[in-house]
């Protein structure tokens, strides 16, 4: 996900994407520690999508006040 996509979403579509991301990173974590993995890198892109849309977040609730 790229940070310009996020920042044309809502609130509520940001939420849900981070709630997705972060399904995404416990199975993918579950698949890890099961040795069930086909790529590693895939836990690593999912955390940076975290990031990126707890900054998207708080820049919105920035630019609110």
């Amino acid at each position: 996900m790229k940070a310009s996509e996020l920042r044309n979403k809502s609130d509520k579509e940001l939420v849900k994407d981070l709630a997705d991301q972060q399904a995404k990173l416990s199975a993918a974590a579950i698949e890890y520690r099961t040795k069930e993995v086909k790529n590693v890198k895939q836990i690593a892109t999912i955390k940076k999508d975290i990031a990126r849309i707890l900054t998207i977040q708080t820049e919105q609730e920035k630019s609110n006040e």
